[in-house]
């Protein structure tokens, strides 16, 4: 999406939706640095106090993080999710492994309904890295490969909500899953995820979900 020219009145609430749809669509990428003040103003019109309010707003709002002497990143996708990455750190692990499982089974649920050939080729290579990166025993590797699994699957329901909340419910995770593995992966026990992605591809939704759920157990227990 381009950047369009913002000449109306309310111009704070104009650049503020415009820098919000930049960040929703994906235009701007969780941990990417955003364009300068100087530069946002020249490509919206607009003086540079109007495009600082309007940063400072989703700042507050918790998908913008301004750190002094280095630039503005995205840190969030929506003001949803911002709340929803917030609440998630301050809360248990075990609250939130909960949280976890019930957004993975009815994610795995919906994508066994909604998957395309864009997701089935995509949840086959993934999986493919989850397992190969577990056998060489890499555990930065093996947690970066699970959690982009996890993601697929998500993304796979085709509801960009349900998404969203599983990519910040996932980040905020990923230290509790690195510190659970430790350095080096036993290969025992190894919980396999290939009867669930194996369902979702063959458009089972309710051996989908019931083959999450079970791996998801023995994640908790364990």
């Amino acid at each position: 999406m381009a950047l369009q020219s913002t000449r109306k009145s309310a111009l704070v609430d104009q650049v503020i939706d415009q820098l919000r749809r930049q960040i929703s669509d994906g235009e701007w990428g969780l941990g990417s640095r955003i364009p300068t003040e100087s530069e946002l103003a020249e490509l919206l019109g607009v003086g540079r106090n109007t495009i600082r309010e309007g940063v400072r707003a989703l700042a507050h709002a918790g998908l913008l993080e301004i750190r002094q002497g280095a630039g503005t990143f995205v840190v969030g996708r929506s003001e949803v999710t911002a709340a929803v990455r917030r609440r998630i750190a301050a809360s248990p692990a075990s609250d939130a492994m909960e949280v976890r499982r019930g957004l993975e089974v009815e994610a795995a649920r919906l994508a066994a309904h909604r998957r395309d050939e864009a997701d089935i080729t995509r949840l086959r290579i993934l999986l493919a890295e989850r397992e190969a990166t577990h056998e060489v025993g890499d555990t930065e590797s093996f947690v970066a490969a699970d959690i982009a699994l996890h993601q697929a699957v998500a993304e796979a329901s085709h509801n960009k909500l349900l998404a969203e909340l599983y990519s910040e419910l996932a980040e905020s995770l990923r230290e509790t899953v690195r510190a659970g593995l430790g350095p080096v992966l036993a290969e025992e026990p190894h919980i396999d995820h290939t009867r669930a992605i194996e369902a979702i591809i063959a458009g089972d939704p309710d051996l989908a979900a019931a083959e999450t759920a079970m791996y998801l157990r023995l994640l908790i227990d364990d």
